[in-house]
């Protein structure tokens, strides 16, 4: 894999969240996670920061910090006490005036939106399953099952359940009137691409780079309820579908399958801007790769698929966390002319 893995002594401030309001079972994961990551681009040499979040504040968390001599590693999930906030974070950072890894905070605010995303993948002809947004159970007109119901603005499975897979009219109804009165926001119905599923991570911007393919395999299932990844999947440990669910990494695919896969994905990387990585959820059905979900915003932790997926392609924790670094950099306005200066005297040399 063509990828430049040699360290650059960026500074770094790793920004991250820690709510007041979680557990402290849950403060602790975050900030173990977070110091690994840490630990792992020091290891490389980078001058490295942690800072948490724990309010909606940023500026007074940062004030300390110049701009022209920082990048931003953005690991928030969103401002404490704030819903769906993940973009106001790299809002903020915009205003303040620092380059920071990852989306900004336009695409950020697109892929919390469903809806804005079909009808991109739609334009861009990016294969995406049949869709439709409802405000109301009735007039029920969907005819397309088995379907999934899902609420509109929610990411990580949040509202996805085996009751999320309705089979007739009445479960359709049933179901949409949950996620409006649980989740007070429309609901998203779409065709249930009953298929394997992968979840691709791809970064870059210039040139894009898909990393080995994870197949999530529900050979386990018999029932096309429970062939999903739930909430339960990902962040229960001893729930079913977090134990039964095996990873195939890299996923058996055929040279000509690998090849329409990474098109499908760096196609929905690029129709939704994304920038310097994201993970894709892709179904298979009859030789088509469906576009589920796009998350700019990915886990990275070191147990996450992307980080299993870059070990996979001889890429270790702390390289890739450098990667995208340096990916960022390339945008600063003044350590990015300082790394191409030194580049062009390298080649003279």
């Amino acid at each position: 894999m063509p990828v430049d893995i040699h360290p650059a002594n960026n500074p770094v401030i790793l920004l991250y969240s820690v709510d007041p309001d979680w557990t402290q079972d849950e403060k602790d994961e975050v900030i173990h996670l977070t110091t690994q990551l840490g630990h792992a681009l020091i290891d490389l040499g980078h001058p490295m920061v942690l800072v948490p979040i724990a309010d909606d504040d940023i500026a007074s968390h940062l004030d300390c910090f110049d701009p022209a001599d920082h990048i931003i590693f953005n690991w928030c999930e969103g401002l404490p006490g704030i819903e769906h906030s993940e973009w106001l974070v790299a809002k903020r950072l915009e205003m303040l005036g620092f380059t920071f890894t990852g989306a900004d905070s336009e695409t950020l605010a697109l892929a919390q939106d469903k809806y804005r995303v079909k009808v991109l993948l739609d334009q861009a002809f990016i294969p995406t399953p049949a869709w439709r947004i409802f405000h109301s159970p009735e007039p029920c007109d969907w005819n397309i099952f088995p379907a999934i119901v899902k609420p509109m603005n929610e990411h990580c499975s949040m509202g996805i359940t085996q009751d999320s897979v309705v089979l007739n009219p009445t479960e359709l109804r049933n179901r949409i009137s949950f996620v409006l009165d649980q989740y007070c926001q429309p609901a998203l119905v779409e065709d249930l691409i009953d298929g394997r599923e992968f979840h691709v991570s791809v970064w870059g911007n210039e040139t894009l780079t898909v990393l080995p393919p994870a197949e999530m395999d529900f050979s386990f299932f018999s029932n096309v309820k429970d062939r999903l990844c739930t909430y339960d999947s990902k962040f229960i440990p001893g729930s079913e579908h977090y134990e039964k669910i095996e990873t195939l990494l890299p996923a058996p695919l055929t040279s000509n399958e690998t090849e329409a896969l990474e098109r499908v994905c760096k196609n929905a990387y690029v129709a939704l801007g994304c920038r310097d990585y994201a993970r894709m959820d892709i179904r298979l059905r009859d030789n088509i790769f469906y576009v589920l979900d796009v998350n700019p915003n990915a886990d990275i932790s070191i147990d996450a698929s992307m980080a299993c997926a870059a070990e996979v392609a001889g890429i270790s924790y702390g390289q890739m966390g450098s990667l995208i670094v340096r990916m960022a950099a390339q945008r600063h306005p003044v350590l990015g002319k300082v790394r191409k200066t030194t580049r062009k005297k390298t080649k003279k040399l």
